[in-house]
């Protein structure tokens, strides 16, 4: 049997072993290595590719805390002023579809003091929502709306793309033509040649934006609050076991 070993900086090496298979590793970067089994020689060989989008999507979470002597009262207050914010909300251009609670909560505000039993002053409400904007020359006007109708609880803004499939399959095909070209050039160092593919794992990931260009994007939002949508990258990573010859 006979191991083809990947050893630093590229160089190859030939020798006879009495033992099981081995494995060499020539980085943890790409993570390529070669194996001789009873079957033949493998390749396998791992590659990343990212491609950077505009994001066409905005996602803001927001609503209203409103405090009050009771419960009853804290969240009557609070149904009063979040009914005219998602008004706002609607008003601004935003969907009924695009607009979600994701909080809603009553709960009692305790004072604690040295030597004394814990003592309920008031309770708080809190109502938030998530607002799906898919305009976003219309995230700045949206934020006023909220906050200009009770608005009090802005828990950030997020971007992505509402069809994200397209791009990632550019990352993918990217990152198959890296994982192609390094396995002919191992291939051929060793004086072999790629008969065939064994086997493909994938995995992909979305990063969050980078910053755009500020005056390009302010010039594309309407008057208020100035908001950046960067760029979301997105990632595919493949590894692939390639049979040699």
């Amino acid at each position: 049997m006979r191991t083809l070993a990947l050893a630093p900086f590229a160089a190859l090496a030939m020798f006879a072993a009495p033992v099981a298979p081995a494995v060499a590793q020539e980085g943890a970067m790409h993570g390529e290595r070669h194996m001789m089994t009873m079957q033949g020689t493998t390749l396998t060989v791992s590659a990343e590719a990212r491609t950077s989008e505009r994001p066409d999507i905005a996602t803001i979470n927001a609503g209203v805390v409103a405090e009050a002597p009771t419960a009853e009262a804290a969240l009557a207050e609070n149904a009063r002023r979040m009914n005219a914010v998602i008004a706002a909300i609607k008003r601004s251009g935003v969907a009924d579809r695009d607009i979600q609670t994701s909080q809603l909560s009553v709960q009692p505000q305790t004072v604690y003091a040295e030597n004394t039993p814990p003592r309920i002053t008031g309770y708080q409400a809190t109502n938030m929502v998530s607002v799906r904007v898919r305009n976003l020359a219309n995230v700045g006007k949206t934020v006023d709306a909220l906050v200009g109708q009770g608005g009090n609880q802005l828990n950030g803004i997020s971007f992505g793309l509402d069809n994200p499939d397209a791009a990632l399959d550019r990352a993918r095909v990217e990152a198959m033509k890296k994982v192609r070209a390094r396995a002919e050039l191992y291939a051929q160092a060793a004086g072999m040649t790629v008969d065939r593919i064994l086997s493909i794992q994938e995995g992909g990931f979305i990063t969050p934006p980078r910053p755009y260009a500020a005056m390009a994007m302010r010039a594309d939002l309407a008057e208020g609050t100035p908001v950046q949508a960067g760029e979301v990258d997105l990632t595919a990573n493949v590894t692939v076991v390639f049979a040699l010859k």
